[in-house]
């Protein structure tokens, strides 16, 4: 069995990184550059183990591109009012198309970010244009997660919950 089937998100961390936080999805080319690119969504496939990642193709573009080429991505999930925040890599990183279902997800993701960074003082019409995207524009970042770190900033970040075997553990996500 490949080492990255092993690593299985639990119930706290799906409930994390498909909920109100900020999704940011990056890879790099191969002389190192790097491409980043705000992700509007997230789904976990019932296996725990798949990643789902809702961009908008056209602004996401360096991103995957790179990952067409190289198949290596790190996505972090970040709650702006905590700073908890996961990272989740992935090297066999592939581009499907949307689902039925997808838009009206990144629709419902969007909506629950503007309910996290409203109480920080953001006005909701800068959060949902950041967010905006042509639903006919949305693919999908599909991914096997290897490795899953903390890192929300203090003592333990970077500190790796899981990498390539063993449990995930609840870690930063609780």
């Amino acid at each position: 069995m490949d080492q990255a089937s092993d690593l299985v998100l639990d119930p706290a961390q799906i409930d994390f990184i498909c909920g109100g936080v900020s999704i940011s999805a990056a890879s790099c080319r191969a002389d190192g550059l790097p491409s980043l690119m705000r992700a509007v969504g997230c789904r976990v496939a019932a296996d725990r183990r798949t990643l789902n990642v809702l961009l908008a193709a056209t602004p996401g573009a360096g991103v995957l591109d790179d990952v067409r080429h190289s198949g290596a991505v790190a996505v972090v999930f970040s709650q702006p009012s905590t700073h908890r925040t996961l990272q989740i890599k992935g090297r066999d990183a592939r581009i499907a198309p949307a689902e039925a279902g997808d838009a009206e997800l990144a629709g419902r993701y969007r909506d629950a970010f503007v309910d996290e960074l409203r109480p920080l003082g953001y006005p909701e019409h800068v959060i949902r244009t950041v967010l905006g995207w042509p639903a006919n524009d949305l693919v999908v970042l599909q991914f096997t997660a290897h490795a899953l770190f903390v890192q929300t900033p203090g003592p333990h970040a970077g500190e790796a919950l899981a990498e390539g075997g063993g449990g995930a553990g609840s870690g930063g996500a609780r």
